[in-house]
């Protein structure tokens, strides 16, 4: 597979543009301003070159010459994945809504007790919080089935009617069970979103970028987490501001709807729909048009293996091969590679965990709060460089074209589920074994995960879906290579 193509600025700061030099600025930024139909610039031109940053004029004649690649001074800056940022970063606003979401409730959860008439009781606080975890279990299970049908795009947009109404009716209620079918509305969108996003990301993006990329989904929950606390700070002024931070949530939802309608399917999908035209347009324009007829072949391949079969079961999901700082990933995760990213992040979150232990036990107070706040530090960086983010990357990556929707909504059905019975039960645990006891225990399931990934996970890094399923396949006994 050829590597994607390198893009040349236009002009340096200390030229004059000449009219063909601004010329082709206009034309590529008109460009690159397309959204759905973004037509891919093979070379953007810098007039940057050691003779001409004393401010120079530049003639047409040499204009023409460094737009035919002729002239070697002009220098390459590497932006393939431009066509895509459009698409991933409009569905990486569910990201955004999931993170805001996580927080919306924390800060001004008295407020919303007191006003509703249910303060003190710490069964139902805890449920106001906790049923929108319900609420994404449920929705990430059926969130495979929908996505095989109307595929991630559209999916998406439909999603958006519980988040909107969800964020709505919790914002505008007046009675305990009126918050609660808000919230867990909010819930059975997030199920769903978070499902989707990772793969839309993954069969979107081209193969070089996909792990960039796909970064943006752990950025966009933080961004969220962040907006939601930063707006409860009002809280503490205005007991009703709660129900202004849930009308709040549901502006992104309405951006999703409209961004996702600008936004293109997923090419893999329109392959196995039968819509071949609809699927070589997108590629041609987002991957470029030398990828066209390699990437139509690796995906009519993987589909001809599956014997024109698109139709799956839960219980095939058994029968797969795979089954067996947020920033700093953006940088580094199509560089080091998957794997690596993936067992140093759990093995710096449980060095941060043995840490925060330790500091807990620490007979010298203010030893203990620093070391305690350095493991928590810890613990966040490690996460956000590879856990985090990864996870949402290989787990799509390692999964067959047919079973991709449902194992995505099989793995977040099991986050979903080990998040509630955390939340559920860890202040029982604490208060049965002590703090730092649980904490080692979180240590030691992050050390046990890092030995799972040097184990068993595959690199994914530089190859294709299809590359990866196929290798995937022919190392199955009894199936034929």
């Amino acid at each position: 597979m050829e590597a994607a193509p390198c893009y040349r600025p236009f002009v340096s700061f200390s030229s004059k543009p000449t009219f063909i030099s601004t010329k082709l600025m206009f034309v590529s930024l008109h460009n690159s301003m397309q959204f759905r139909r973004f037509k891919t610039q093979k070379q953007f031109l810098v007039l940057a070159s050691e003779n001409n940053h004393k401010g120079t004029p530049i003639s047409d004649d040499k204009a023409e010459e460094l737009l035919k690649g002729k002239d070697g001074s002009a220098r390459e800056i590497d932006l393939g994945w431009l066509p895509a940022f459009p698409h991933v970063l409009t569905a990486s606003m569910a990201n955004f809504l999931f993170g805001y979401h996580i927080g919306v409730m924390n800060g001004p959860i008295v407020s919303v007790a007191r006003e509703l008439g249910f303060e003190g009781n710490s069964i139902i606080e805890g449920l106001v919080v906790s049923i929108f975890i319900g609420g994404a279990f449920i929705g990430s299970l059926f969130s495979g089935s929908l996505a095989d049908k109307f595929g991630c795009r559209r999916t998406l947009q439909i999603d958006t009617i519980p988040l909107i109404i969800g964020a709505i009716l919790s914002a505008q209620a007046h009675s305990t069970d009126e918050v609660l079918w808000g919230r867990f509305l909010v819930g059975l969108g997030i199920g769903v979103n978070t499902v989707l996003v990772p793969i839309y990301i993954s069969e979107v993006a081209p193969t070089k970028y996909r792990g960039s990329l796909g970064s943006l989904c752990q950025i966009g929950t933080c961004l969220g987490i962040i907006a939601s606390l930063f707006i409860a700070t009002a809280a503490e002024n205005d007991p009703h501001w709660w129900r202004t931070m849930l009308y709040i949530a549901s502006i992104p939802g309405f951006i999703l709807t409209i961004g996702m309608q600008f936004a293109a399917d997923s090419p893999r999908w329109l392959c196995k729909m039968g819509r071949l035209d609809d699927a070589k347009s997108i590629i041609r324009n987002l991957w470029g048009p030398s990828e066209v007829d390699s990437a139509i072949e690796e995906f009519q391949s993987v589909f001809s293996r599956n014997e024109g079969d698109n139709s799956t079961n839960w219980l095939e999901l058994f029968e797969e091969p795979n089954y067996k700082g947020a920033l700093s990933a953006l940088f580094l995760i199509d560089k080091q590679g998957r794997r690596k990213l993936l067992i140093g992040s759990y093995l710096g979150m449980g060095v941060s965990m043995f840490l925060i232990a330790y500091g807990i036990s620490f007979p010298d107070e203010d030893v203990s709060h620093n070391l305690s706040i350095l493991g928590t530090l810890g613990y966040i960086y490690s996460f956000a460089i590879g856990a985090g983010p990864v996870t949402g990357i290989i787990i799509p990556e390692l999964s067959s074209s047919r079973m991709r929707g449902k194992i995505m909504s099989f793995s977040f059905s099991v986050h979903w589920v080990c998040n509630f019975l955390v939340g559920l039960f860890f202040l029982e645990l604490v208060r049965m074994f002590g703090v730092a006891p649980i904490y080692m225990s979180f240590g030691g399931v992050s050390l046990l995960s890092a030995i799972f990934c040097y184990s068993f996970i595959i690199e994914t890094q530089g190859r294709s879906l299809e590359e990866i399923e196929m290798s995937l396949r022919s190392k199955l006994p009894g199936r034929d290579n």
